[in-house]
This record gives structure tokens, C-alpha cells and sequence, in this order.
């Protein structure tokens, strides 16, 4: 039977939510192994001059305990 265990991390990109999602994969599995699933909990984007200078995801990563 596996164990799963849910963290919540927040990450930013200058380029686009899935940008910003990839980003947060990719340093989360430095720490973590097996990591299952990822649930964008929220979105949100900063705003300068009429333009989107950030683009930001709240997520929860699902990763299997060993």
C-alpha cells in the first residue's frame, strides 16, 4: 500500500503559468522522489504599466513516502 502525502508550494515566472508550474516541479523534485501529481490550487498575476510582469501558481504536489 503506498503512503501519499500533499505540500503546498508557490512559485512565479516571467514567461506563464505553465512556466511557472514546470518551475515548481523541477525544484520540488530536488528534495522530493516520487513525486504523483500536481493540483493548480490558484492563479494569479502581478500587474506594472497595463502589462503582466509575473504570472504566479499556488499548487499542491502529491508525492509517494518511501
Amino acid at each position: 500500500m503506498a503512503v501519499l502525502k500533499v505540500i503546498e508550494v508557490l512559485s512565479s515566472s516571467t514567461v506563464s503559468w505553465e512556466d511557472a508550474t514546470k518551475q515548481a516541479v523541477t525544484e520540488a523534485s530536488k528534495s522530493l522522489k516520487n513525486i504523483r501529481s500536481v493540483y493548480v490550487k490558484e492563479q494569479s498575476a502581478q500587474v506594472k504599466d497595463n502589462a503582466i510582469v509575473e504570472f504566479r501558481v499556488n499548487l499542491k504536489i502529491t508525492f509517494e513516502i518511501e
